[in-house]
């Protein structure tokens, strides 16, 4: 235990603002630093430490603690960090969400045309020959690998590739008309 720490303590709880400022001015640096090390962000690493010294002042924290300060300091910065950094990825796929929302209103998106689309889409699977249609049905629409749609349909897995490929090329056309008003 460092008897440094004992005194800063013993201070702290006197209401001795020096020691504070004392203890501010030999921890604020190591503290950032060690934020730091979770965070990769200098301005989040001082804004924890900060926003750490303010609460540990105004509610007293100090008055809990009975031996050194320093392992505690130390715990306190680490699990602010990691509520910021987790707080962080909550805003920031919140954002996300409301530029696509805000992408979706302004598009105003005709549905119907979108279903029509969908429509043709599944027309042109249903025009493939069949081995084909098996073959993309497998594939690209029920997430199958090769070789999985090679054992189900007792072909080779080269056969399962030549449909798959054939497929592809006769929807092409179809699926492009549908992605391009989709997404463009």
């Amino acid at each position: 235990m460092k008897s440094n720490d004992l005194k800063i303590l013993s201070r702290l709880k006197g209401a001795d603002s020096s020691a504070y400022k004392e203890l501010f001015d030999e921890f604020y640096k190591p503290l950032c630093v060690f934020s730091l090390k979770y965070s990769n962000s200098h301005e989040l690493a001082e804004d924890v430490v900060q926003d750490f010294f303010i609460k540990f002042w105004d509610e007293r924290l100090y008055m809990k603690l009975n031996g050194e300060i320093a392992p505690y300091l130390y715990s306190s910065i680490k699990n602010n960090t990691l509520q910021a950094l987790k707080k962080e990825g909550r805003y920031r796929f919140e954002e996300i969400e409301n530029q696509v929302n805000k992408l979706m209103s302004d598009e105003n998106i005709d549905i119907r045309h979108i279903e029509q689309e969908k429509e043709k889409f599944h027309k042109a699977i249903e025009a493939l020959p069949i081995k084909c249609r098996e073959v993309f049905m497998a594939i690209g629409l029920g997430n199958q690998k090769y070789k999985e749609a090679a054992l189900e349909l007792g072909v080779s897995v080269n056969t399962v590739k030549t449909h798959y490929s054939r497929a592809l090329k006769q929807l092409r056309n179809s699926l492009a008309l549908l992605l391009n008003f989709i997404f463009f």
